[in-house]
């Protein structure tokens, strides 16, 4: 089992959520791959806390697609195969379309200055190529745009489906030429949104989830 860093305790987020977070960046940076068994006590030590909150982090995590618990055989981080990341997007463009069209009719313009606001510094981050940065801020970026269709229900199921495929996020957005077609994407959604054109707003996060898609297969398959 790789390493883990000593968890520092945060006394605004339930430390539940903070091993989460301390968990899900070990799997999506591979320090644990896939098919590796987590061993509660283990991941307590090297985390330096007790088995509780490693035990709430993984019924989560389980949750999020991330471990997979298998009755009398343990607990393993999950694989994701090329069937279950087309499934995973199938659904994804369709919510990406409803959220992205909703966020059309209902964005103020306070919260459209924002949006392009984070496009300005995602551009800022592809000029330095600071990947951390990116990821950081197209996060944020997908984040608002979900909240502005005001629709929470919507907002929990597809942030569930990100989650699934987040530990893929660096390698795809590390992809040739990523970077630069992502950004041209979400200013097509953008603007779509700032005109009040759900069709093409719709159409924009289709394309967006397409073409994300096809970079993480080709990323995958390299």
């Amino acid at each position: 089992m790789g390493r883990l860093e000593p968890i520092k305790i945060d006394n605004y987020q339930p430390l539940r959520e903070t091993v989460c977070e301390a968990l899900r960046h070990a799997i999506r940076n591979g320090i644990l791959e896939p098919g590796e068994r987590l061993m509660e006590v283990q991941l307590a030590e090297e985390l330096g806390i007790s088995r509780t909150p490693v035990r709430e982090a993984i019924r989560k995590l389980e949750q999020e697609g991330y471990v997979i618990m298998m009755p009398r055989r343990g607990t393993y981080v999950s694989s994701v195969s090329v069937n279950d990341i087309k499934e995973i997007f199938e659904i994804r463009s369709a919510l990406e379309s409803l959220s992205t069209g909703l966020a059309a009719r209902r964005i103020e313009p306070d919260e459209l200055e924002k949006l392009r606001a984070l496009l300005t510094e995602i551009e800022g981050h592809i000029e330095r190529r600071d990947i951390d940065k990116i990821v950081e801020t197209d996060i944020e970026f997908h984040g608002l745009l979900y909240q502005v269709s005001r629709n929470e229900r919507l907002v929990t199921i597809i942030s569930n489906l990100k989650e699934q495929l987040a530990r893929f996020r660096t390698l795809s957005m590390s992809y040739p030429g990523r970077l630069q077609q992502t950004l041209e994407e979400h200013r097509a959604m953008v603007e779509a949104i700032a005109a009040g054109d759900v069709e093409a707003a719709r159409d924009a996060a289709e394309r967006h989830m397409e073409q994300a898609e096809e970079t993480l297969l080709k990323a995958m398959r390299n």
